[in-house]
């Protein structure tokens, strides 16, 4: 890559994750060519993007001196092959979550990336949602006081089980949405002492997890991150208790519905919450204000792999982050299984 030239990607996936997420983010930027996909559906990236090259073999891309960069947006069980692939062949690699199903893999792909020395980074673009960052700057700020309890959920409702990957076994909601919510937990409070976990398939006919409860434990302060598939009125998205008062925040980010519905992060008003869902601080007197939310933008992730790649900075989110996610993921699985609470190893896990 010659200096001031554009970072060359390679994306592999155009389902979900690698058309709605990560291609507009991509192309929003200046500082990247989305150069090729890797898929079958070869009519659909014709469409969105014309002069972008389809390949059906990862091998191409792999292959193609030209690509700086691959993004992973395969189903979760070819993450870990496929950026092994990725990083043996000399390239930078982002991978969308969950990182990896087995942490083990995980951190064989550390190992490789530093040996390699080639940026590893996975995709935990909540950091960037607009509601996060509103609950990070209270925090900062010191509007709440010492937390108590701090409850991060996502509700669905979704009573029929959709067709695909994610509803087969090795996937479930705690892989799916557990990524995004351990990780927020984990960025505001740091790795907990131990876990205690609750899973369950709740719909009728389910083969994998529908419903994940899980209680991370700070001393006396509690964190519930949450996530259910049979709830038609949703629940805070973001509950925060502490010394000096509450804030509630309920609706979900959004910068996913624009993106998947058509939309580029360059449209004005991107990432701008309705004022509906702003949040509410209560404080210990009882009085009472909305606080406006603060202006999601994934984009600073990929703005984030840039600057890894060309000024050697830190990643946005680093893969041994990313590796403590999965860790807790399998604690709170092994929590659920045997009904107990886990300790965390010392030192983390």
């Amino acid at each position: 890559m010659s200096e001031g030239a554009p970072i060359r990607v390679g994306l592999i996936g155009y389902g979900l994750a690698g058309a709605s997420f990560h291609a507009p983010l991509i192309t929003a930027l200046d500082a990247f060519a989305l150069t090729t996909v890797v898929t079958s559906r070869f009519d659909s990236v014709g469409q969105a993007m014309p002069d972008v090259r389809v390949e059906s073999d990862v091998a191409a891309v792999l292959a193609d001196p030209a690509i700086d960069l691959i993004v992973i947006a395969a189903p979760d069980a070819q993450h870990a092959p496929l950026a092994r692939a990725a990083l043996t062949a000399g390239k930078h690699v982002v991978i969308d979550k969950p990182f990896v199903t087995d942490p083990a893999d995980g951190a064989a792909l550390v190992v490789l990336a530093e040996a390699q020395r080639l940026m590893l980074s996975v995709f935990h673009n909540r950091r960037w949602d607009g509601d996060f960052l509103t609950v990070r700057r209270l925090l900062d700020e010191g509007m709440l006081g010492e937390i108590a309890l701090a409850e991060f959920r996502w509700d669905r409702f979704r009573p029929a089980i959709k067709t695909g990957w994610r509803e087969t076994p090795g996937a479930g909601l705690l892989n799916d949405l557990g990524p995004h919510l351990i990780d927020q937990a984990v960025e505001l409070f740091g790795m907990p002492e131990a876990v205690t976990g609750d899973l369950a398939s709740q719909r009728a006919g389910a083969a994998v997890e529908d419903y994940v409860e899980a209680t991370l434990h700070y001393g006396a302060r509690r964190v519930i991150v949450s996530a259910a598939t049979l709830v038609a009125a949703p629940r805070p998205r973001f509950a925060l208790h502490g010394t000096s008062g509450s804030f509630v925040k309920y609706g979900i980010d959004p910068q996913e519905a624009v993106l998947r519905g058509g939309g580029s992060p360059r449209d004005p008003g991107y990432g701008v919450d309705a004022v509906a869902d702003h949040g509410v601080l209560t404080l210990g007197d009882g009085s009472t204000r909305t606080v406006p939310s603060e202006r999601g933008d994934w984009r600073a992730y990929y703005a984030g792999v840039a600057a890894a790649i060309r000024e050697q900075a830190e990643p946005p989110v680093s893969a041994g982050a990313a590796l403590d996610v999965m860790r807790l993921i399998a604690l709170v699985r092994q929590s659920a299984r045997e009904g107990r609470t886990i300790p965390c190893p010392a030192g983390g896990v």
